[in-house]
């Protein structure tokens, strides 16, 4: 069965950094991109950033030159670093991974919450 899990949350003043990780279990598959997501009270979720294959990165306007995403290949691991952290940037974080393996899957993470205040 297909695990990813997620770790690095918590509770952080304004201009604070957190790390977060999500790593996916060996039955994954082939991964074809790994990436975050994150979804505050009453709003829709939202792509944070995603990283492909071939190490292309993408990025929510809102966090271009704040947050950095990063793999290590060998460990299925994807990890976004959050720099000068806002209050508007609290929310559920997701880890997500577009796979193949016998087909082509997108799974998700239980999420983590990332709380930024003073």
């Amino acid at each position: 069965q297909v695990q990813l899990v997620e770790s690095g949350g918590g509770l952080v003043q304004p201009g604070g950094s957190l790390k977060l990780s999500c790593v996916a279990s060996d039955s994954i598959g082939v991964i074809y991109s790994m990436g975050w997501y994150r979804q505050a009270p009453g709003k829709q979720r939202e792509l944070v950033a995603v990283i492909t294959s071939d190490g292309t990165t993408t990025y929510a306007d809102s966090v271009k030159g704040r947050f950095t995403i990063s793999r290590d290949i060998a460990k299925n691991t994807v990890y976004l670093q959050m720099n000068s952290l806002k209050p508007e940037d609290t929310a559920v974080y997701y880890c997500n991974v577009d796979s193949w393996r016998s087909g082509r899957h997108n799974y998700w993470g239980q999420g983590t919450q990332v709380t930024v205040s003073s």
